[in-house]
């Protein structure tokens, strides 16, 4: 075993040591030796920004000190891949490459399909490993739920006590210095800093799970739909599973654990807050949904770029209505809630569920923007910003996936639901601070009088409505209603259902049938999932 050849370890998406299958198994053929790379060809892509990049060096520094305790370095560089990979082949002579599966977008699919077009050339074996319950060449949907089960009550994979690393990598403090992590500036990634983001590796993630699964999520199913619970009360493992600073297994089989005791618990009379159960319930359900949406991308790349539906090709124009795109990305439509939930992304780059719904649909129903327009802006502002997930729920909110229910959010609806006394709008538009409660929602239906007496003039110091509510509800139900009934349509939702719809398979029954009519989402948060639980 001393003369085996080094086996290179590419983390990705998979920043951790724990339940790590491509690291341990490569520890058992050889000397390890850890590799990230910083790709320009992904730094520099629509979707990319330094929030991003802010929470992948945190994870990178925690991986690096996780692999240095265990006598291995880790390796950073900047390049693209296949260069990098045939550098280190000189330098170091590996003949495997390990890491997991990746569903990603094009610039990702694109670099793998590089990767392993050059590994064939040099005759190195690319070990690729599952890491969550997508299944890649998947045939059809039928049973798949059976497989992600299967998949996530595996046993965790321990991570190695020690590593054997080649003898040019000993000197663990050299090789840190002569790959270090770089900042957003180094890279010339754009972006700003985000003061109130998460932070980012292992040990944090773990800390963010304990406390959810412990505290926090006691009150979850109540509180994940308002932004002004939804901060403490949804699980904040988003990130942590975008970026892998924990697997979603971990996660899956910590939730379970934590309801076996409960249950155990309430067996024996033991005092039990009655809302765990079912918020515990909620919550799993949803971490079966997370995979469910990246299946989609990984089944039918295209979606990043077009309809799921094509029956919905010409629906909305790309490029129209620029100066509707720049107030929405700038949080000053003239709707106050939907200008918090953008201003509160700029800040912190997470916002729950329902809340980006709500964003999603009002750019696409009320602004009639196509989604090209603004899904990567999105994918910017989410520091959990997950490709599958991302465009699967950004056509589902646009409706044009052609079996889903189209949800057209009231925002002024949703202010009065979800923030009845104006705490999220007033911290995060603090120019309507002194506007009164009963006028919060719809600032604009002030009296004149009252506008100049608080210094809140509506198109002066606030926006006037972009667009009238009512009449853009109105015309895009009507658009999108006249459509849904063309036989195209009918014959595309039969299509889309069969590729890639649920099946009655342990998965809730949301897909089943294309509904009849759009409908305004006041009600209940629905059961697919983006960003108020992992994504």
């Amino acid at each position: 075993m001393s003369d085996a050849a080094p086996q290179l370890v590419w983390f990705k998406r998979d920043l951790r040591v724990a339940d790590h299958a491509p690291l341990a198994q490569a520890a058992q053929h050889g000397p390890v030796v850890a590799l990230f790379v910083y790709e320009p060809s992904l730094l520099h892509s629509a979707e990319f920004d330094a929030c991003h990049l802010d929470f992948i060096n945190d994870a990178l520094a925690a991986l690096r000190e996780a692999l240095a305790r265990r006598g291995c370095p880790l390796l950073i560089r900047v390049g693209e891949c296949p260069q990098v990979l045939q550098d280190l082949q000189a330098s170091l002579g590996f003949r495997a490459l390990w890491s997991h599966e990746e569903t990603g977008l094009e610039v990702t699919y694109a670099r793998d399909r590089r990767v392993a077009a050059w590994c064939r050339a040099q005759g190195i074996a690319w070990h690729e490993i599952p890491q969550c319950g997508v299944v890649r060449r998947l045939r059809n949907r039928d049973g798949w739920a059976e497989r992600w089960a299967q998949r996530m009550s595996a046993p965790l994979v321990a991570p190695p006590v020690a590593l054997r690393t080649v003898a040019a990598l000993h000197n663990l403090g050299e090789v840190a210095a002569q790959h270090p992590i770089r900042s957003a500036a180094e890279l010339g990634v754009a972006g700003a800093s985000r003061p109130e983001a998460q932070r980012g590796g292992e040990r944090r993630g773990q800390a963010v799970l304990q406390s959810f699964l412990r505290e926090r999520g006691v009150d979850y199913r109540r509180g994940m739909s308002s932004p002004t619970t939804g901060f403490q009360a949804c699980s904040r493992l988003s990130a942590h599973l975008a970026w892998g600073s924990l697997s979603l297994r971990q996660v899956h089989q910590a939730c379970e654990q934590r309801r076996a005791a409960i249950d155990e618990a309430r067996a024996v009379g033991a005092a039990v807050d009655p809302r765990w159960p079912a918020s515990l319930q909620s919550f799993s359900s949803r971490l079966r949904w997370h995979c469910h949406f990246m299946q989609k991308l990984e089944d039918e790349p295209r979606i990043e770029f077009e309809n799921f539906s094509h029956a919905f090709d010409g629906l909305r124009e790309p490029g129209a209505h620029p100066e509707r795109l720049a107030a929405w990305c700038a949080g000053r439509t003239g709707y106050p809630l939907i200008d918090a939930c953008m201003r509160a992304l700029h800040s912190g780059g997470w916002i729950n569920f329902r809340m980006r719904a709500m964003l999603v649909s009002f750019a696409a129903q009320h602004l009639w923007l196509h989604w090209r327009d603004f899904a990567p802006f999105l994918a910017r502002q989410f520091i959990d910003f997950e490709p599958g997930i991302h465009y699967s729920q950004v056509q589902m909110q646009s409706g044009t996936t052609g079996i889903n229910a189209i949800r057209i959010y009231s925002p002024i609806k949703q202010a009065l639901d979800q923030d009845p006394e104006g705490v999220f709008i007033r911290r995060h538009v603090p120019e309507l601070a002194a506007v009164p409660t009963g006028f919060l929602a719809q600032p604009e239906r002030m009296p004149t009088a009252l506008q100049q007496r608080l210094g809140v003039r509506i198109g002066h110091d606030y926006p006037a409505p972009i667009v009238d509510h009512a009449s853009a509800y109105r015309a895009a139900r009507e658009r999108i209603g006249a459509l849904r009934k063309t036989p195209a349509a009918r014959t595309e939702a039969e299509r889309v259902l069969a590729r890639h719809g649920s099946r009655r398979s342990g998965l809730p029954a949301t897909e089943r049938r294309p509904p009849r009519r759009p409908r305004d989402s006041g009600g209940r948060a629905q059961l697919s999932l983006w960003g108020d639980e992992p994504t």
